[in-house]
């Protein structure tokens, strides 16, 4: 049994717009049919980190928000804190960063909720009873909603390989308890002879875990709360993740997370990614590298599972860019995920949602 997964390109012309493609895409998931008349919609999708320009532009939110307000759903913008400090870990913050990204009243047409209020402790247990979490603890306007649309970038992430709707709803919905619950097994390791000593991941590190003794980095394992941050920080690549025992859990449980977020919405969802500007890393450091393939496209599903297995197919398949950070695995076929972060299985997160029964990996591209 497959899932039909709906595909827009890029190409334009002047009776059709790329922004008449998202509205198509919704049209082809028949939306309408998931968002019942006055239907409280959380339309979750990131607003990215100030300095971030590869995060969804609003022209695109305002479509997915036209179309919903069509159906007579009631839509609201919405993501949960982040677990670091920094310009999205309270809702203040959050939504400032929200509105200097673009993400206005007037651009948008629909209000902005962030889903785990003030500091992130606004949550409701959702009992899943799964392999790795009984309960799970999602941002609580998020969970009271009545239906959810994703509105995901998809593109590389340090920790799962590639970031899509799966991460989206797994980790961008939960509260802070739920977060730090995820990463709880994701534990960084300083390998010392490559530690320079620079101090640049004790100056990042929200949690002060982060010190240097003799000119080397150490990381107090009781203050530190598994984010991954220091990665990708690191310039010498001297933080590393232990990958056999740690990624597998954490994907695991970002899946469990995905599970939670549906539970009683398995018919009032709607999936879209957006296969354009595919960055290495998250949305949520203040840069976007050079992609890594050329822009593709958008996808839109109510399988969760069948959208990101075909969007990583579409990247996979598509030719890598020597511009980018990529050194090696520049065909298309080759994995460009594994040559970003060789240690990451990224099928993890695929074949456990699978075997929950959250979607399928078997899908039909069909092209709008």
């Amino acid at each position: 049994m497959t899932s039909p997964v709906y595909f827009a390109d890029l190409r334009a012309k002047p009776n059709v717009n790329l922004v008449d493609k998202v509205k198509g895409l919704l049209e082809a998931v028949d939306l309408p049919a998931r968002v019942k008349a006055r239907a409280l919609v959380a339309v979750k999708l990131h607003f990215g980190e100030p300095g971030n320009t590869a995060y969804v532009r609003p022209v695109f939110v305002r479509k997915v928000v036209d179309t919903i307000k069509e159906a007579g759903g009631l839509p609201f913008l919405t993501d949960a804190n982040t677990l670091y400090v920094g310009s999205r870990s309270d809702s203040v913050a959050h939504l400032t960063a929200a509105i200097l990204n673009g993400f206005t009243y007037s651009v948008v047409d629909a209000p902005l909720i962030i889903a785990d209020g003030l500091r992130g402790g606004n949550e409701k247990a959702v009992t899943v009873d799964l392999k790795r979490f009984k309960k799970v603890y999602i941002g609580s306007e998020i969970a009271r909603a009545d239906a959810i649309v994703s509105v995901a970038h998809f593109k590389g992430h340090e920790l799962s390989g590639f970031g899509g709707t799966i991460k989206n709803l797994g980790m961008g919905c939960a509260s802070r308890k739920g977060k730090l619950a995820q990463h709880s097994t994701v534990s960084p390791k300083v390998k010392r002879k490559k530690c320079e000593g620079c101090g640049d991941c004790v100056d990042y590190c929200a949690q002060k875990a982060i010190a240097l003794f003799d000119e080397k980095a150490k990381i107090d394992r009781k203050k530190c709360v598994g984010c991954g941050e220091c990665i990708i920080v690191c310039p010498n690549q001297a933080i590393q993740i232990q990958w056999d025992q740690d990624i597998p859990a954490f994907l695991e449980s970002m899946v469990e997370y995905t599970a939670g977020v549906l539970k009683g919405k398995e018919d009032s969802s709607i999936f879209l990614n957006f296969i354009t500007q595919v960055s290495p890393a998250c949305d949520c450091y203040s840069h976007s590298d050079a992609p890594v393939v050329p822009d593709i496209g958008f996808v839109a599903s109510t399988d969760p599972v069948a959208i990101d297995q075909a969007s990583a197919d579409l990247v996979n398949n598509a030719e890598g860019l020597k511009n980018s950070c990529l050194t090696k695995n520049f065909k298309p076929g080759e994995d460009k995920f594994r040559a970003l972060y060789p240690n990451v299985d990224w099928e993890i997160q695929l074949e456990y949602a699978e075997a929950i029964g959250l979607g399928t990996r078997a899908y039909e591209l069909v092209k709008i």
